[in-house]
Formats: C-alpha cells, sequence, structure tokens
C-alpha cells in the first residue's frame, strides 16, 4: 500500500491534469466572484462546519482528524463529470478544481496539523510536517502538470484517454475504500453510525451551501450547480492518501472511506434536486450581463 496509494493518486491526478489547459487557470479572472465565494465556502466555511459537527458527534479523536482531513481536501474530478450530468458550468468546475489543488498544498497542512493539535489522537506523534506534505502533493500537481503537458502535445490522445482513466480512476477509490474498511473493521463496525451519519450530513451540507450561497450573491443557477458540486464532493482518494501515507494511519482514513462511497449517490440525488429548480430560477439562470443565445436556450 505504501507504494500503490501514491501511485493511484498519481494516475488519478494525471487524469485530471489530461482536462486542463493554461486557460482554465486563467478563466477565473473573467468569474471572479463565483471563484472567490467557492474557495471561501471550501477553505473557510466547511472546515469550521465539519469541526462542529465533529465536536457535536463526539466522534473518538482519530476519526475526528480525519473528517477533518476530509473536510480540508479540495474538490475531486468527480465534481466536473456530475457538472455536465446535471447541467452546470464545467468550464467553471475545471477552473475551480485546478486552483484548489494548488491551494490545498497550504491549506490541507494547516488544517490538518490543527485538528492534530486539537482532538491529539495520537501521543507519541508530531504533526504532519511540511516535508512530507510536500512530498505528497508533488505527487499530486506533478501529474497534473504532466496530463497538461500531454494534452498541449497530443489533444486527440489525451481526448481519447479520459474515459479510460476515469475508470481507473474510479477502480482506485473502490481499492483504498476496501482496504481502509478491511484493515480497521472493528473501529468501523464499533463507529459505523456516527461515521455514516456525520459523513452523509456533511456531504449534503457541503453541496448545499454550495449551491445556496453563490445564488444569495446573484450568481447564476449554471454556476451554483457547479460550486455544489465543487465544494460537495471531496477528493476521498486524497484525504485516504494523506491519512495513510503522510499520517501513517489506516483509521484515520476512514472517514474519507466511508464518505467516498455515500458522496457518489447523495451527490447524484442532490443533482436531480437542483435540476428541477430549473424552470423556477429561470428567471436569474446566468450572471447579470450574461446575454442568452439559441446554443445556450437548447442547453438549459
Amino acid at each position: 500500500m505504501t507504494i500503490g496509494l501514491p501511485t493511484g493518486l498519481a494516475v488519478v491526478m494525471f487524469g485530471l491534469g489530461l482536462s486542463l489547459t493554461p486557460r482554465d487557470f486563467a478563466r477565473v479572472l473573467t468569474q471572479p466572484k463565483a471563484v472567490v465565494v467557492a474557495l471561501v465556502c471550501q477553505l473557510l466555511v466547511l472546515p469550521t462546519i465539519c469541526f462542529g459537527l465533529v465536536l457535536a458527534l463526539q466522534l473518538p479523536p482519530v476519526l475526528a482528524v480525519g473528517m477533518m482531513v476530509l473536510a480540508a481536501s479540495p474538490g475531486g474530478a468527480a465534481a466536473n463529470l456530475y457538472s455536465h450530468l446535471f447541467r452546470g458550468d464545467v468550464a467553471l468546475n475545471i477552473s475551480l478544481t485546478a486552483v484548489n489543488s494548488v491551494l490545498a498544498v497550504l491549506t490541507l497542512p494547516l488544517i490538518t496539523n490543527f485538528a492534530l493539535w486539537y482532538f491529539e489522537p495520537f501521543d507519541d506523534r508530531l504533526g504532519m510536517q511540511w516535508a512530507k506534505a510536500v512530498e505528497v502533493f508533488a505527487i499530486v500537481l506533478v501529474p497534473v502538470v504532466i496530463g497538461m503537458l500531454v494534452r498541449r502535445g497530443w489533444p486527440h490522445f489525451a481526448d481519447r484517454m479520459d474515459r479510460p482513466v476515469r475508470v481507473v480512476s474510479v477502480l482506485v477509490l473502490i481499492l483504498v475504500v476496501a482496504a481502509a474498511v478491511a484493515s480497521n473493521w472493528v473501529l468501523l463496525r464499533d463507529n459505523f453510525l456516527d461515521l455514516a451519519l456525520i459523513t452523509i450530513v456533511f456531504c449534503l451540507v457541503s453541496l448545499s451551501i454550495g449551491y445556496v450561497v453563490p445564488r444569495w450573491f446573484r450568481i447564476g443557477r449554471r454556476q451554483a450547480i457547479s460550486t455544489s458540486f465543487e465544494i460537495g464532493m471531496h477528493n476521498a482518494t486524497l484525504a485516504i492518501v494523506v491519512a495513510q501515507t503522510v499520517l501513517d494511519s489506516v483509521a484515520l482514513s476512514l472517514p474519507a472511506a466511508v464518505y467516498g462511497v455515500l458522496m457518489f449517490f447523495l451527490a447524484c440525488g442532490f443533482g436531480f434536486l437542483v435540476r428541477g429548480r430549473g424552470g423556477a430560477d429561470a428567471a436569474a439562470d446566468d450572471p447579470v450581463g450574461r446575454h442568452h443565445s439559441p446554443a445556450d436556450s437548447a442547453g438549459s
């Protein structure tokens, strides 16, 4: 698992890189309000809410830290697929994923070390060391850059590889979840109800905040759908790798393992719910100043 987990994550992030171009980073300047609102929700609001949920349910310290690692993880590539299925702004999703993955190099260690300091799950271990964190995120960012270079040099190959890499990404998640569950079956069994409850509540709250808060700021419905999936579907594979590779604790990865299974079903139900609101929100469907075109109308 020591080699397999980072390798699996590298494959997942390479697949993400195949879908990115430099324009995706520059595009954030064209929708600054949507990006800022999404990042504030992702980096500040959700970790705070997760901290409150952990305290309310009084999870064991190791599981509490595991939830905070999950909350600090950026959105996963699955958010782009769900945004496409439920008529979100996929370009915004891709840009947010790109920016979030870079920012997580700083924010994830900070939030994780706070959780380790507060809950003290290990008596004989220091916090998340920056050198080790940088090593893991090299596994995250270097494959993304390689994927982007492949797309730039061989775009047709990148398009053909998109579906196979997505399939491999799902298989990687299934394998790491299965391994985490098998290694900590007793701990999972004794805390399953609390873990299922907190991961379901956290996922639904994340999805809801990602949709409602942008709408409060008069951000278009398609963009709000995108942000809901972006901050509501955390990168469970990354959280598991951080738990097991950086913090050397399989038990700490259990919240991400449970979440990684449940989020697909919850996000699907949420997607049908918000897509069903399309008629009610039609008048405010697009950001102020955007002009409708026949193509836009056909795609709504």
